[in-house]
């Protein structure tokens, strides 16, 4: 982990300001959704990503224990699953 030299205060109600040299690095905008990580004594913040985990694709992305993952590759991930002899006799 590589020390920016930035400490913020939190205020009253829990709240951090991230300074704008690190949204602008980050390409962090307005609305953007934050993600919030621990590791040890540490809490790490990622901007969240929409993107399949295993595909990167970008649309028709559902969360699944915690994983990112698309349509497609639910589809492909359920075709895998299936018997072998189910797949050569019902195969499209």
């Amino acid at each position: 982990m590589k020390s920016t030299g930035i400490v913020r205060e939190i205020d009253k109600l829990g709240r951090i300001v991230l300074p704008v040299e690190l949204r602008r690095t980050l390409e962090i905008n307005t609305g953007d959704l934050i993600e919030f990580f621990t590791e040890g004594n540490a809490v790490i913040l990622k901007k969240h990503s929409k993107l399949c985990h295993f595909c990167g694709n970008d649309t028709s992305v559902t969360q699944f224990k915690g994983r990112n993952i698309c349509n497609e590759c639910i589809d492909e991930l359920k075709r895998q699953s299936e018997p072998k002899q189910f797949q050569e006799n019902f195969s499209l």
